[in-house]
């Protein structure tokens, strides 16, 4: 088993997700599942301390974390379906839907709450 330590950076955190996908079936039994579950520790306390931001509205948010993980606007695209709608919601001319919310929030690693503050928008 590797050694893990606490996540201090984006590549960090990207690694230990990484491995905690390719481990998150494991056996109860097995040396992978003790990793799995301290890799899901470490994961959680990062995303808490990232996720202690300021009230920020949602589409800046969503830039801020695009950023964050190095995406554009076409990576939001593809996750969603609709390049013209992205444009539109990141250019605050369309609000955020359900569905871009739910699918934005795993993407972007942005609680729920955070994406359904009320923002100006045409």
């Amino acid at each position: 088993m590797k050694q893990w330590f606490l996540i201090e950076n984006e590549a960090d955190y990207r690694k230990m997700v990484d491995r905690y996908e390719a481990i998150r079936e494991s056996a109860k039994d097995s040396t992978e599942f003790k990793e799995k579950q301290l890799l899901a520790f470490l994961i959680n306390h990062y995303e808490e301390q990232l996720w202690e931001m300021p009230a920020v509205d949602p589409i800046e948010l969503i830039k801020i974390r695009m950023e964050e993980f190095g995406y554009k606007p076409a990576d939001l695209a593809r996750a969603y379906g609709d390049k013209g709608t992205i444009s539109k919601v990141l250019n605050y001319k369309q609000a955020l839907s359900l569905t871009m919310i739910r699918k934005f929030s795993k993407l972007l690693r942005i609680p729920v709450e955070a994406l359904t503050r009320e923002y100006a928008h045409d």
